[in-house]
């Protein structure tokens, strides 16, 4: 079934988080399996205690099952995140963070909180650093020209959130701007 051209202008949070389950993560398995191919790849053998390096979206099946536990990327600790609120609020242009960092941490603290360090806080810590993304995008959106736009650095969420607003602005400056 077709979807209506309104609903076809961005892709949904949970169609982008089903995309970022394609990401490697490494966790400590809890069973021993071997080598399984799938279509996207084949990812193993399992052998506890060592790490191995599979998607997300296997990680999260074994996690549910109790088969793993999921080891946290590196930029998913308090630390890390602390830092990048702190530049983000004292700089002008938006600080480097992993291309689908809000979907991945969606998934992990939602599977896998108790595998991670203190979950609460990094929940905290993701919402203050979305908002405070969120409007540093929207001052940037007031201050929009037709000829050159800077928003680099922004996670695939965040290009999702402002793309309806974007291109209908764009269409609008377009229409505006003599000689286009």
């Amino acid at each position: 079934m077709s979807l209506p051209h309104t609903l076809r202008a961005s892709v949904t949070p949970p169609e982008l988080e089903l995309i970022a389950c394609q990401q490697l993560v490494d966790i400590v398995p809890l069973i021993a399996m071997e080598k399984t191919a799938f279509i996207s790849g084949a990812y193993g053998p399992l052998r506890p205690p060592h790490k191995a390096r599979i998607p997300l979206w296997m990680a999260v099946t074994l996690k549910q099952k109790k088969k793993c536990h999921i080891l946290a990327p590196e930029w998913l600790t308090v630390e890390y995140l602390q830092l990048k609120l702190t530049q983000e609020t004292t700089q002008a242009e938006f600080t480097k963070l992993p291309f689908r960092f809000a979907e991945l941490s969606r998934v992990m603290l939602d599977v896998a909180s108790d595998d991670l360090q203190n979950p609460d806080k990094l929940r905290s810590l993701l919402q203050d650093l979305r908002e405070a993304r969120q409007a540093k995008a929207r001052a940037g959106l007031e201050n929009l020209e037709h000829s050159a736009l800077g928003l680099s650095n922004l996670s695939a969420m965040e290009i999702n959130e402002i793309r309806p607003f974007f291109i209908e602005a764009m269409a609008i400056l377009g229409r505006l701007q003599p000689g286009a």
